[in-house]
């Protein structure tokens, strides 16, 4: 392929240059397979630790590992070319000091070729993310309902119900922005809420059940598509793939038992070598 064909891939300062502009496309992408499909339609994909849940069947994202998230990462890697990857920091890998941080995210984009990491970003990580920003590494935060915190919380609950929690949310978004993240996903948090955070950061906000007028929205892909039965409330379905790959696993299997599979079409016929 020419340098003149090649597809260009979109950067941490494309992302950011977008605030205010038209909504950034967002979605996750775990392998190879669907991050191909997903590239050509999204700015960003995100390699979530939601991967523990989706992709490995636990319980919450707190058993996902670091080498958990550079196996993925590397995949989907592969499988784009245009959108800017971004990979999640697993609990524990970038709690304990800005050095912990720092390093861990250098590995993660070292081996993975990803193009910015995402930090779910109390306000005690502002400290780390400065740390990681004035050291090159493009950063994503994550503010309101933050799944590694759900243990500590009593659960996934939206975040900013009383006026304390609202202004933590509000103290979360303005410490992530100023310590240089060039873009902040908003989670679970009420519509009016989310307007006021946009409102108030000079990044792009990313909304994941939070408002249409944040710069952006992101979805777990199988949420969206239907894989699973339940899904959040701020869950839109477009497809229903549980449905549709049952169907067809029910119509193979019944063509298996039948012998109807393999038929002719599907079988080699191949000419025999005389001598």
């Amino acid at each position: 392929m020419s340098a003149q064909t090649q597809v260009r891939r979109i950067t941490a300062p494309d992302i950011r240059a977008r605030k205010g502009g038209e909504p950034l496309v967002c979605l996750t992408a775990y392998d190879a397979p669907m991050a191909r499909i997903l590239d050509p339609h999204c700015d960003l994909l995100l390699v979530g630790d939601s991967v523990g849940m989706v992709v490995h069947g636990l319980d919450s994202t707190i058993g996902v590992t670091l080498d958990m998230m550079i196996m993925h990462g590397k995949a989907v890697m592969r499988g784009s070319k245009r959108a800017l990857v971004a990979v999640d920091m697993p609990f524990g890998s970038y709690e304990s000091s800005p050095q912990q941080a720092f390093e861990n995210a250098a590995r993660i984009m070292s081996e993975t070729g990803c193009q910015a990491i995402k930090i779910e970003s109390g306000t005690y990580a502002a400290q780390s993310i400065a740390f990681m920003a004035e050291r090159s590494i493009p950063v994503v935060g994550h503010i309101g309902l933050r799944p590694q915190a759900a243990l500590a919380d009593g659960g996934y609950k939206a975040k900013g119900r009383t006026d304390a929690e609202r202004q933590r949310v509000i103290d979360e978004a303005r410490a992530t922005a100023d310590a240089g993240a060039f873009a902040i996903v908003i989670e679970g948090v009420a519509e009016d809420l989310a307007d006021e955070i946009t409102q108030a950061v000079d990044v792009p906000t990313i909304g994941i059940g939070a408002s249409s007028a944040c710069d952006g929205q992101i979805l777990v892909t199988q949420d969206m598509l239907g894989v699973f039965e339940w899904t959040p409330k701020f869950v839109k379905r477009y497809d229903n793939m549980a449905e549709r790959t049952d169907a067809a696993v029910a119509r193979y299997a019944e063509e298996v038992r039948s012998r109807a599979f393999p038929s002719s079409a599907e079988v080699y016929t191949l000419k025999r070598k005389d001598g």
